[in-house]
């Protein structure tokens, strides 16, 4: 039994990972983690009695490389004389549809995939290749965005799968290297795929792994890596002692929110978002733990609130109350489009600096601040803007009421953002201090509009 093999054995029987007999989904999509994922759950199967169904999921995003990809995955699965069951997807399309990365739809169908096969076989277990490099570089991912305790504490040893909470995710290479990885598959002499996206720079998780961890290790600290894993490891435990001490709030009902530590607050509302099913992040919680009874809007259909003991709650409204029609326009020199019964026309001109001369249905604004694309839509609950004059943001809704514009005409106006989301023009409203002309603009957006 080799080195890894064994380390693997032992970590699996600490946690404890598997059962002995027990069927196992092996999550393999040819490159090299998988592969040695493959090899090392296969040298384990025959003492553990395990049965296990080889899985690979063909992205279709990298052309015949995905189809080789499949093929290898398909061969060694063959030469060990295991199952083997493939799936290909739309990636590209579903992020298109839905509106999302090419990575999160990716991230999607790979895991419905693999629960639909968990399912047909009768397992429970799902082993992915997750491996304690890639909890290092998920740190610095989540760091960079903002994420809070939980979430810095990484990958768990064993999770409910995402889409079937009756299927888990087992990741038993959490304290392997890439370098304990690799070794393996040279001794071994493992073929295995490439995927050239993962070295696209393109791709923050790529950057931290090409050149921030590089950096880090070489001018700051050279064992970056075993830091970051030992603190990973203390969030981790300590987020789970303050899930266990939030579950006992809740089982008990808390009588004095406003007099919990702000921490605990802030676990005990973000807990409960999760168990909600609601997307959230840290402006949501925020929001709900400064004021109870207040309304946080989250979409057009659904707003939040706190009530004294901190239980939340949700209101759903009528989708109809608000008009989620929005048009994509590529602004392009000149060009007219129709949006909601308001034609719009404009112009870009080469100018620097002055001011816009006032004309009805006509406004000027800075037109590299606005952008090559915008989107027009109607007012949505939450939308905020800085009209020209004002010293910061305010929202839309406090705009229309100090302009005592009737609640029915407000969800008719049409409204632009840049492609960011950020408003520049409400109709009939004064446009946004941001993109007004300055001594700095370079080119002006001449923007008409006429209401048939």
């Amino acid at each position: 039994m080799s080195d890894l093999v064994a380390h693997v054995h032992k970590v699996i029987e600490q946690h404890p990972l598997f059962r002995r007999r027990e069927g196992i989904v092996v999550a393999v999509s040819g490159g090299l983690d998988s592969m040695v994922l493959l090899d090392v759950m296969h040298a384990l199967a025959r003492e553990q009695s395990w049965q296990l169904t080889v899985a690979h999921l063909n992205h279709g995003l990298r052309g015949r490389s995905s189809d080789a990809d499949e093929r290898l995955a398909q061969q060694e699965a063959k030469r060990k004389d295991l199952p083997f069951v493939s799936e290909r997807a739309e990636v590209r399309r579903l992020a298109r549809e839905e509106g999302i990365s090419i990575e999160m739809a990716a991230r999607q169908v790979r895991h419905e995939f693999l629960a639909r096969v968990a399912r047909k076989t009768s397992c429970r277990k799902i082993a992915l290749a997750h491996h304690a490099d890639d909890q290092v570089e998920l740190f610095f991912v989540r760091l960079l965005r903002g994420a809070g305790m939980e979430g810095l504490g990484g990958m768990h040893w064993r999770n409910p799968s995402p889409v079937d909470p009756k299927v888990s995710l087992v990741r038993p290479f959490l304290a392997v290297t890439r370098k304990d990885i690799e070794r393996f598959a040279k001794v071994q002499g493992l073929r295995y795929r490439h995927d050239a996206t993962n070295d696209s720079l393109d791709i923050l998780r790529n950057r931290i792994r090409h050149e921030l961890l590089p950096l880090l290790e070489r001018d700051y600290q050279p064992a970056v890596r075993k830091v970051v894993l030992r603190l990973m490891d203390l969030l981790s435990a300590e987020s789970e002692l303050t899930r266990t001490f939030i579950d006992d709030l809740l089982t008990e009902g808390p009588e004095q929110f406003d007099k919990l530590p702000v921490a605990i607050q802030r676990r005990l509302l973000q807990l409960q978002l999760i168990r909600l099913g609601v997307r959230h992040d840290y402006a949501t919680v925020e929001q709900l733990r400064h004021k109870s009874g207040k309304s946080v809007t989250l979409s057009p259909e659904l707003t939040l609130f706190r009530d004294d003991a901190g239980e939340v709650h949700q209101r759903h409204l009528e989708k109809s109350e608000f008009n989620t029609q929005r048009k994509v326009v590529d602004l392009k020199g000149r060009g007219q489009v129709r949006f909601n019964g308001v034609a719009f026309d404009w112009q870009i001109e080469n100018s620097r600096g002055g001011k816009a001369s006032k004309m009805a249905g006509r406004e000027v604004f800075d037109a590299d601040r606005v952008g090559q694309r915008i989107i027009l839509r109607h007012w949505q609950p939450g939308d905020r803007y800085q009209p020209i004059g004002m010293a910061k943001a305010v929202k839309m809704q406090d705009v229309f009421v100090n302009a005592k514009v009737p609640r029915a005409r407000r969800r008719q106006l049409v409204v632009a953002t840049t492609e960011k989301g950020e408003v520049f023009w409400v109709e009939d409203m004064r446009i946004s201090e941001r993109f007004k002309l300055d001594a700095a603009t370079r080119r002006r957006l001449e923007w008409s509009w006429q209401r048939a």
